[in-house]
């Protein structure tokens, strides 16, 4: 009865946040220097690691940091990886991801009027035929779960096979990231108009 009440009590409505309250105080060694690392870097905590990964096994946080690192090793130009992660997290509604994918954005100094322009990217003369190839991709993949022909093979004309295996990748990765804080509940952290003041509001 005792388990059912302290379950309960991290249970939350939806206008008050996240659906399992978020732990400031995190037991393990490691956990509480990932803590650090997070409020050296972004001035305070995540969401996404006090409610999720604060509660699972620090291998479950050491995959979300796998996928970071291995976005490195992508050959696609930085500025489509992020058109492409902005892009699902927009289709999914993933406020926490669209917010801290802009926030990286402005750290890296990216075309930000690129960025407001993303959800008319078919029509904005900011997108060069090759991105928009894989926005489209991206859009028709994430929105159906599948790809017509067509679509593939515009994608083709612009990007080889590697590329194109790592714009599969960016879509199913995000979809991670993007899920976990759906399924939670999980919001923005407001990063982006932090980083936006800290640039002079640019």
């Amino acid at each position: 009865m005792q388990a059912q009440s302290e379950r309960a009590a991290n249970i939350r409505p939806i206008a008050q946040g996240s659906y399992l309250a978020p732990i400031e105080r995190p037991k393990g060694l490691m956990m509480k220097v990932v803590y650090a690392i997070a409020r050296r870097q972004f001035g305070k905590v995540i969401s996404p690691l006090k409610v999720f990964c604060a509660r699972m096994p620090m291998a479950f946080g050491q995959f979300y940091g796998k996928i970071s690192a291995l976005d490195k090793k992508l050959v696609l130009p930085c500025e489509t990886v992020m058109l492409i992660r902005e892009r699902v997290a927009q289709l999914n509604v993933c406020l926490f991801c669209i917010d801290i994918a802009r926030y990286f954005t402005i750290q890296k100094s990216m075309n930000q009027a690129k960025f407001d322009a993303l959800d008319q990217y078919q029509a904005s003369s900011l997108f060069s035929d090759a991105e928009r190839s894989a926005l489209d991709y991206v859009t028709e993949l994430t929105t159906n779960k599948k790809v017509e022909p067509e679509t593939f093979s515009r994608l083709a004309r612009h990007y080889s096979e590697r590329q194109i295996c790592e714009i599969v990748w960016l879509v199913a990765s995000e979809h991670v990231f993007n899920l976990t804080n759906l399924g939670l509940n999980i919001h923005s952290d407001m990063f982006c108009d932090l980083s936006k003041r800290m640039n002079g509001g640019q």
